[in-house]
């Protein structure tokens, strides 16, 4: 594939440049720098309905549903400005996850009903997936539905489930028949938040902050007609979502952009009277990510684009979701050594004494941000798993 940019990629990258500079909230871009974890939900909201106003919210949807219909390439230019302007990560449950699969495989009444409301976001989702006892293991799940009439019973609980405080509705996978093989008695079914004996419990994570929970059902009664596709393939649409999971959870944009912030760190921080950057092991573990970034922004690049053409990606969503996210987690380190003590996590730890230096105002966030991301080789199918998937295709094993 040609790797260099036409004329018309690079008047959309100016375009798309622009439009941060001028429309991206300067407090918004601010928090985005300091840490993640200080957005709020009306931020959130408020970066959503911005894009949506410009009919860039929904950059992958065909223009029939109301979305951008952008190619891969202007995706990925799209993903690394936003980045390199700290532009707020958007929200993908609704959007990026459960959108593609209500389009394939969803009902007209579903489409006509749940997309508009995921675009102009009266809605907002989360995802019921995992379970105790049932992460990477997806298919041993034990949250079960059983058909009354016109109602679903469903009883079960789910766990990590991020941002769900925040949800109106929750897509979940079910078990509809207990005696079908695991894989095959799962169905896929729209879940209102608000519903009777649905209850939210908050998980706590060692840096304070509430980002998942636990949702419990206790015989929450769900419309038949909330069932996305057919009873008891709900395995099918799962993996059709994990594809689009796993390939977003590479952030070959936001990965460049932390190269950038660690590099910049790097020549600001002293070692032995001189720039960190001159260092020749520390500048040796940047070059090495900066070349299997760069790699990984090329394949990334090409397996978009049959996602583009209307495949969905198989185990190349796989190697995007091992090796990007690998590459975070190191840049992540990087930036954390970088900076030394003041990347510990509570002040009162690194430095003792009333004239308590907290160090620069990049040096904050660090630490929580290293040990989040630890999470990034775990969700969407832990690395090890996915290497598995690997190994088993190449190796003529099957899917």
């Amino acid at each position: 594939m040609d790797l260099s940019y036409s004329p018309e990629e690079q008047a959309f990258r100016a375009e798309v440049q622009e439009f941060m500079a001028n429309e991206l909230p300067k407090e918004l871009s601010e928090k985005v720098r300091l840490g993640d974890e200080a957005l709020t939900k009306e931020d959130q909201e408020r970066w959503h309905a911005i894009l949506n106003e410009k009919g860039w919210l929904a950059q992958n949807w065909p223009k029939e549903f109301g979305g951008a219909a952008w190619n891969a390439v202007q995706r990925h230019i799209f993903e690394e400005e936003a980045a390199k302007a700290n532009a707020p990560r958007i929200v993908p449950f609704g959007l990026s996850m459960l959108a593609p699969v209500l389009m394939k495989f969803g009902s007209k009444e579903q489409q006509d009903h749940y997309l508009p409301r995921i675009l102009d976001g009266t809605d907002w989702w989360c995802q019921g997936y995992s379970e105790p006892g049932a992460g990477s293991d997806l298919a041993s799940l034990k949250t079960k539905a059983v058909r009354e009439g016109d109602h679903y019973i469903v009883n079960g609980q789910k766990t990590w489930t991020t941002l769900g405080q925040h949800a109106d509705w929750i897509f979940c996978l079910v078990r509809t028949d207990p005696d079908a093989k695991q894989q095959e008695g799962i169905s896929f079914l729209l879940i209102d938040m608000n519903t009777p004996g649905v209850e939210v419990r908050p998980i706590i994570l060692l840096d304070g902050t509430h980002e998942v929970n636990e949702v419990w059902f206790t015989d929450v009664k769900v419309p038949v007609e909330n069932l996305v596709g057919e009873e008891n393939k709900g395995w099918t649409y799962a993996k059709y979502l994990l594809t689009h999971e796993r390939t977003n959870i590479a952030g070959v944009g936001f990965s460049q952009a932390g190269l950038e912030s660690v590099k910049r760190i790097a020549k600001a921080e002293k070692a032995n009277g001189k720039p960190l950057i001159q260092n020749p092991h520390f500048a040796a573990r940047i070059a090495q990510v900066e070349i299997d970034l760069r790699a990984l922004a090329t394949s990334n690049l090409r397996i978009v684009s049959k996602a583009s053409a209307g495949e969905a990606p198989g185990i190349e969503a796989s190697m995007l979701k091992v090796k990007g996210t690998v590459i975070r987690q190191e840049i992540n380190d990087l930036a954390r050594r970088a900076v030394g003590p003041y990347a510990m996590p509570f002040p009162s730890e690194s430095v003792e004494g009333d004239n308590m230096a907290i160090g620069p105002d990049y040096a904050g966030p660090l630490a929580a941000q290293y040990f989040n991301y630890r999470k990034l080789s775990i969700f969407g199918g832990s690395n090890e798993v996915q290497k598995n998937i690997i190994a088993k295709t190449m190796m003529g094993g099957g899917r």
